[in-house]
């Protein structure tokens, strides 16, 4: 799991120079030459053609493509977000730095311990085997910097109101096929979102309600799929994913998603089984795909279409192609719902 993309102790490294006057190189487009072999000339189209497919190691495994939009997108959301800031300290007549201590610093929660325990507990990849307390100083850091963003990104949304803002930055999207999994929401919905989640995963538990909150505040606009992405670390989520395309095959995915979802401390085989009854399902046929693992082939593509577009942990969503990672507010996915309806 994690609640963002990216390495937990990627470095910056800024360079300082002194300025001088000389003129700064001109941008390059795509159809300039970026190198010439023997008589064979090389565009930054055809560069762009495979060097943006490569994955950048300080963004986890995003592509290279992704991670440029990303760090794009994040400028362009501070820009915006610090010239309604100003424009509201303005209106207010204080300074800036004092609204944002009103309005953001002092409404951020302060990460616990548990906070940091659950967080290191379901990220093993991220520590690379770090002992607890080697961490527990950047964890404590990103998850603060996490809720800062967070509650940062709701006050600018309320700072929109006042004044119109149109973002016309082209994103970059990944091509996820829903692949016949289970979903919600008319086929022609303009906007399609697919999950890529574990029922074991806490995470994955934070985001269920903000997605049950976004189906009902779309309606037919959204379109849901669900593919599963059981992460090693979690032995029950792999049992669970099976049990939960069993109930699929007996047309009741959605209601096992809900018995799973409200019962996450309760995922062995013999409550896999029981939740079976729960739901109406047909024990006998329900058992016997369960045992026979029926769809775990099913289980491991989903995997691998989540590896190939950059899924590393849980959740992960593809709204119209575009990446959304990590149990994100609501605001989250109004941002970018939005925009895609507004195209």
């Amino acid at each position: 799991m994690r609640a963002t993309r990216g390495l937990l102790a990627a470095g910056v490294l800024s360079l300082a120079a002194c300025a001088t006057s000389a003129q700064a190189p001109r941008q390059q487009v795509p159809s300039d030459v970026v190198a010439t072999v023997g008589s064979t000339t090389v565009t930054l189209a055809d560069l762009d053609k495979r060097a943006l497919e490569r994955p950048a190691e300080d963004f986890g495994s995003m592509r290279l493509s992704q991670a440029i939009y990303q760090a794009r997108r994040s400028a362009l959301d501070a820009i915006v977000g610090n010239l309604l800031i100003e424009a509201e300290a303005r209106a207010r007549g204080i300074d800036p730095a004092q609204l944002v201590e009103r309005e953001i610093s002092s409404k951020v929660s302060t990460p616990t311990d548990a906070d940091i325990t659950a967080w290191y507990r379901d990220n093993p990849a991220r520590v690379q085997g770090a002992a607890l307390d080697q961490v527990r100083a950047p964890i404590r850091a990103l998850l603060l910097e996490e809720r800062t963003r967070a509650v940062r990104r709701s006050f600018v949304e309320t700072l929109k109101v006042k004044t119109a803002v149109k973002i016309t930055l082209e994103p970059v999207r990944e091509n996820v096929a829903d692949a016949g999994r289970p979903s919600r929401g008319p086929a022609n919905a303009r906007v399609e979102i697919i999950e890529f989640a574990d029922f074991q995963c806490p995470f994955c538990l934070r985001s269920y309600p903000v997605v049950a909150r976004v189906l009902s505040a779309y309606g037919d606009r959204v379109r849901l799929v669900y593919r599963h992405f059981p992460l090693s670390s979690h032995p029950n989520a792999r049992p669970a994913a099976e049990a939960a395309a069993c109930a699929a095959e007996q047309g009741k995915f959605w209601e096992y998603y809900n018995r799973l979802f409200t019962n996450q401390d309760k995922l062995t085989d013999a409550d896999l089984k029981g939740h079976a009854i729960a739901v109406g399902l047909d024990t006998a046929k329900f058992g016997s795909c369960f045992d026979a693992r029926k769809y775990s082939k099913d289980i491991d593509a989903d995997i691998a279409a989540g590896s190939e577009v950059g899924v590393s942990g849980t959740p992960a969503f593809f709204i119209n192609g575009r990446p959304l990672d990590g149990a994100q507010p609501f605001e989250a996915f109004k941002e970018v719902i939005d925009e895609e309806l507004a195209r």
